[in-house]
């Protein structure tokens, strides 16, 4: 992104906010580094990245149990950046301390740590993971070096065996000189010669203090003397050698020390490339969990950039950071901010009081485009923003003594600046446009900045009290007035933006509220022409009116939700008494049934007393028999009436009837289309050839318009006319269930093609089965609309209706 304003709005001290969450320099390093970009690929992936994060960071916090693929808080606050080690690495033949190979080693045990988890719920967290992957193996180098330096920095003695008994034979040594020097001490302590009765070290060797001049009576060889100069450091004759060969075996150990440190320095320095790409994965990771955490205590959300065809800039209920975290420190909240700019559209005028927001509403909306375009969640409830090449800023005061500008002269070079490089895909931010100089003049020449910037595509918020400016928002197409609230009982600002119309500056107010005298606020106000008192007047009531409105239409969205909870907890309810009816009807069936067993079971008993077996065994099997179709009616009955409560539960009110929706009336059998609404709650249908006026009241059901299936390319469809009419009505008795299936399933389909409401399937009593085999085809089929058995004289439970649906809605 170039020729931004980011230090107008305050993205370095965005910076430091996050960085108050990054936890190691490398993080802070990235940080430092951030800047937005005008690249949409860049940005989404940015923002992509930061959800991903937002997301692990939330599942990590919910204590899951321990198991593979959970996420796990990861921590970087035990990083120490490597760079002076990675430079060292850089030069052949330098060598690492033993400090900064402990510090480098510890890097990449995190390094593998951190890998390992990210990878291990990769499958959730798939960015997260393909970061992950840009950290090597380093679990060989790592288990090689773990452990032989100590936090202080020291090489351990199991560096290497030599280490080991080196420092064995050292610890050995300083013994023998340590008990030379005390029995030295133990001769001496009456001779008078000895300052004080310890062992001492100087110039790495053990000493004992003796007194000054009596140093003559005893053998040794001086060392030092302290600094009063009555003490001198004598190491004695008798532990020469004893300390020499302690020197000897200390400056062997060093070797040794200098040796293993340059082993471990070319162990690393095989892995250079490896550990730099590692750095730079684990401070982007850094960062971008502190993103996250950010995200989470300013209650964050990730915006989304709009198509490049169809910009849009959207923002819902945004907070301004910085002044969120000032005001929580006060316990206050910040006043949200929601704008909308879109098609034509695109330029926003905010006028109102002074001290009343109009400053930080342009910088809520330009630093949120700047986090946007940096990969960083915005603190709103929702943002849509295009992708800005540029965002252009004129905040503040920008006088200068030096350059000999006044605020009049900064402000115009400023402006001209910002025109200069103005472009379609520009943001342009003016505080004050034509501010410190005549009003007239500076509301003309504010007109025409604004009317270059929206000639050149531009998205523009400005705030002003200049009338000409008011003006020239409610009189251009694609400019909207938005205000700044203000409470007249109380004479303070709301901070809340009506977008709509133009504010009033309500200076005078604000005057008297910062402590002006009463007489001095009455003096101006009459001093105000007719005109500027008529402007205020009618602005108080354009805002009353708005209120009104805004008032209303709250009552109404509130109205709405009501109705629809009302709706839906009578759909509920109408589910619930029909699921009730039809088990009742269920349990009567049952009740039926069982009587009717109990009554053919004493008529067979009786029948039994009677007659011969072999009547009796006929006689069973006509009331087997009368039993199945009993049962089989029943079933038919009560699939007709599920059938009938699905289609009912597509009952649509009568608010929902419109011209040209198809619906299924009462008092119709076909579906039929509204060609018109009529008054007193009628409308004229059109069903097939004839037209109806009905009550609106008659529609039992709205249709869906489902277009019709796409022709595969290649196939081509032509209409035939058939040798014959179709008829209405189909016999398939006698026939095996296959047979009747088939001629079924054609027969459905020419009464389709003809356009046949209706049509009537005799298939008999019998055993029951090409009932079923017909209730289960119809059922299925998208053709059928409803089917029912016949009514008595009709056939009865032997033949069953079936109701088409017409060719376009089926």
């Amino acid at each position: 992104m170039k020729a931004t304003s980011a230090e107008l709005l305050e993205f370095g001290q965005l910076k430091a906010l996050l960085g108050r969450y990054v936890e190691s320099n490398l993080g802070r390093k990235q940080l430092e580094e951030l800047m937005p970009t005008s690249d949409r690929r860049d940005a989404e992936a940015r923002l992509a990245d930061a959800a991903e994060a937002i997301a692990y960071t939330a599942a990590a916090s919910q204590r899951q149990p321990a198991v593979r693929g959970a996420a796990v808080r990861l921590r970087f606050d035990s990083l120490v950046d490597p760079a002076e080690a990675l430079r060292k690495l850089g030069i052949d033949g330098a060598c690492l301390e033993a400090k900064e190979i402990y510090d480098l080693t510890n890097l990449l045990a995190r390094a593998v740590e951190i890998r390992r988890l990210l990878l291990a719920c990769g499958e959730r967290f798939p960015r997260l993971a393909a970061r992950a992957r840009g950290i090597a193996e380093f679990s060989p180098v790592v288990a090689d070096l773990a452990g032989k330096i100590t936090p202080e920095g020291e090489v351990a003695d199991h560096a290497s065996p030599a280490l080991g008994r080196l420092r064995r034979d050292i610890d050995r040594q300083r013994g023998l000189v340590q008990e030379s020097l005390e029995r030295f001490l133990r001769r001496h302590r009456e001779d008078g010669v000895l300052q004080e009765e310890f062992v001492t070290i100087r110039n790495d060797r053990f000493v004992v203090p003796v007194v000054a001049g009596r140093q003559h009576r005893l053998e040794g060889v001086v060392h030092g003397s302290s600094g009063s100069g009555h003490t001198l450091f004598v190491e004695p004759l008798e532990t020469i050698e004893l300390n020499n060969e302690l020197v000897r075996l200390v400056e062997e150990e060093q070797r040794e020390v200098r040796r293993v440190l340059r082993e471990m320095t070319e162990r690393l320095r095989a892995y250079l490339a490896a550990i730099h790409a590692a750095v730079e994965v684990l401070g982007g990771l850094d960062l971008l969990f502190a993103v996250a955490r950010f995200a989470a205590d300013f209650g964050c959300t990730v915006p989304r950039f709009s198509p490049p065809q169809a910009p849009r800039l959207r923002l819902r209920e945004a907070r301004h950071p910085l002044l969120e975290e000032v005001l929580r420190r006060q316990g206050k909240r910040v006043v949200p901010l929601t704008v909308t700019l879109e098609g034509d559209c695109r330029t926003l005028l905010i006028s109102g009081p002074n001290t009343g927001g109009k400053t930080v509403a342009l910088k809520t909306v330009g630093l949120v485009a700047l986090m946007a375009q940096s990969g960083l969640p915005a603190p709103c409830a929702e943002a849509e923003l295009p992708v800005f090449d540029q965002v252009l800023a004129d905040i503040g005061d920008a006088q200068s003594i030096q350059e000999s500008l006044s605020t009049f002269s900064a402000h115009i070079t400023r402006v001209r600046q910002m025109l200069e490089a103005v472009g379609p895909d520009s943001l342009v931010l003016l505080d004050e446009l034509g501010r410190a100089t005549d009003p007239e003049e500076g509301g003309a020449l504010g007109a025409a900045v604004l009317e270059r910037c929206r000639a050149g595509g531009a998205f523009t918020l400005a705030s002003t009290h200049l009338l000409g400016l008011k003006m020239y928002g409610a009189t251009t197409p694609g400019v909207l007035n938005g205000s700044m609230g203000f409470d007249e009982a109380t004479l303070e600002p709301t901070y809340l933006l009506s977008v709509g119309a133009p504010g009033k500056s309500a200076g005078l107010e604000i005057a008297r509220r910062l402590g002006l005298p009463e007489e001095l606020i009455e003096e101006a106000r009459g001093r105000l022409g007719a005109r500027e008192r008529d402007l205020a007047r009618f602005l108080d009531e354009l805002h009353a009116k708005l209120e009104q409105v805004r008032r209303l239409q709250a009552e109404l969205e509130q109205e709405k939700r009501e109705l629809a909870a009302q709706r839906a907890s009578l759909a509920a309810e109408w589910s619930r008494r029909e699921a009730a009816k039809l088990k009742e009807l269920e349990r009567r069936c049952e009740l039926v049934l069982a009587r009717f067993e109990a009554e053919a079971r004493q008529t067979i008993d009786r029948i039994l007393a009677e007659v011969e077996p072999k009547r009796a065994a006929a006689a069973r099997r006509r009331v087997a028999a009368a039993k199945r179709q009993l049962r089989e009616e029943l079933d038919a009955t009560v699939l007709a009436a599920q059938d009938e409560a699905r289609t009912e539960t597509l009952l649509a009110p009568a608010a929902q009837v419109r011209e040209g929706a198809r619906v299924r009336l009462r008092s119709w059998p076909e579906p039929a289309r509204v060609r018109r609404l009529l008054p007193h709650e009628e409308m004229e249908v059109e069903a097939g050839a004839v037209r109806l006026r009905v009550p609106v009241s008659d529609v039992v059901e709205v249709l869906p318009e489902t277009p019709p299936p796409k022709r595969p390319e290649g196939v081509s469809l032509r209409l035939t006319p058939r040798p014959e009419p179709v008829k209405d009505e189909i016999h398939v008795i006698g026939q095996h269930a296959d047979e009747a299936r088939t001629r079924v399933e054609k027969f459905l389909d020419d009464a389709v093609l003809a356009g046949l409401p209706r049509v009537r399937i005799v298939h008999g009593h019998g055993m029951g089965v090409l009932r079923r085999v017909v209730a289960e085809l119809l059922h299925a089929s998208p053709h059928v609309a409803r089917f029912y058995p016949a009514e008595p004289l009709e056939g009865g439970a032997g033949v069953t209706i079936a109701e088409l649906r017409s060719g376009e809605e089926a």
